[in-house]
């Protein structure tokens, strides 16, 4: 046989084979991984897909919680598993943008042994401060912050989370410098807010809506890149001129790298039918949060987009894990 013949004799051998292990998965059921304590908004959001994505697959989706060192512990259990597309995962943030620049060895690499699946949301934060504090504004922080540098303190849920790095974000972008506050979590910063501990904190839009609605909290801005249906007039850090301090928190499905395309795309499928269903849109906007959606390959732009953004925020700010 010629050896054009034989090429062409193993590459329909393997076209065949990859459509058969689509079309015969899943025979079994799934489990996600959420590298986080249950009753979080990750485990909360892996729950809530898990039914119109396990109807919609035809088998069940398990929900595994695996929390532990800033979600490095799931994400390189997810990165160890079998690439069947049994065992996924949801990629968050820090393990898959941030964690890389704050941890020496995080047992897994993002790039190499991950692929991305899908976008599932991007959860945007909010300025607050307490309503009897003197800032009306972001123009009042910057002020204040101007006239005595180091003095405002400004909480976060840890260092290099989120909240962490949208305040210094905002204060590159602002030329302020201001007092970090860590404590272990958003409700203990946010308590701390509440208390008159801290002059002000970046707090999940999801979290902070019952004080601002309540009255006790004042919303400042967004670090969305528009206004949010839940904030209407609340402006965004770029309507204010500070564009860089566009911060989205956010999560996705990614599997184990070797993972077949064909099985990739059956779940891209499944999980944006379940993200166009209006009692899934209407669970992550209500709150705050941004639907995401679209295809692995726009994921994984996205996720390089990410990884060159904070890591280099965080060298710049001086960010270490405490």
């Amino acid at each position: 046989m010629k050896r054009s013949s034989i090429l062409f004799a193993a590459s329909l051998a393997a076209f065949t084979s990859i459509t058969a292990v689509a079309q015969d998965y899943p025979a079994k059921p799934i489990t996600v991984v959420v590298s986080y304590s249950a009753g979080g908004n990750n485990d909360l959001r892996a729950r809530q897909l898990a039914v119109p994505v396990s109807q919609a697959l035809g088998k069940p989706v398990i929900t595994d919680n695996r929390p532990g060192a800033s979600g490095n512990i799931g994400h390189a259990l997810v990165s160890r598993a079998p690439p069947d597309g049994y065992t996924l995962g949801i990629g968050a943030m820090g393990p898959l943008a941030v964690n890389s620049a704050l941890y020496p060895n995080m047992g897994f690499d993002p790039e190499k042994d991950l692929v991305p699946v899908i976008l599932i949301e991007r959860a945007p934060l909010v300025l607050v401060t307490r309503t009897d504090k003197p800032y009306k504004s972001v123009k009042d922080v910057v002020a204040a912050a101007k006239a005595k540098p180091a003095t405002l303190t400004i909480g976060n849920a840890g260092s290099g989370g989120a909240h962490h790095l949208a305040a210094k974000a905002f204060e590159q972008a602002a030329g302020i410098e201001m007092i970090a506050v860590p404590y272990k979590g958003g409700g203990p910063a946010a308590t701390a807010l509440l208390s008159g501990e801290i002059d002000m904190m970046f707090e999940q839009t999801y979290a902070a809506l019952p004080s601002i609605q309540a009255g006790k909290t004042r919303a400042l801005a967004v670090t969305s890149e528009k206004r949010l249906p839940s904030l209407p007039d609340v402006p965004t850090m770029a309507e204010l001129g500070f564009p860089t301090a566009t911060v989205s928190n956010w999560l996705g499905l990614v599997a184990p790298k070797g993972t077949p395309p064909a099985v990739v795309r059956k779940l891209n499928d499944a999980y944006n039918k379940a993200l166009a269903m209006p009692e899934i849109r209407d669970k992550i906007v209500a709150p705050g949060n941004e639907v995401g959606g679209g295809t692995p390959e726009e994921f994984a732009a996205f996720i390089a987009a990410e990884g060159k953004r904070w890591p280099a925020l965080v060298k710049s700010a001086g960010i270490k894990v405490e």
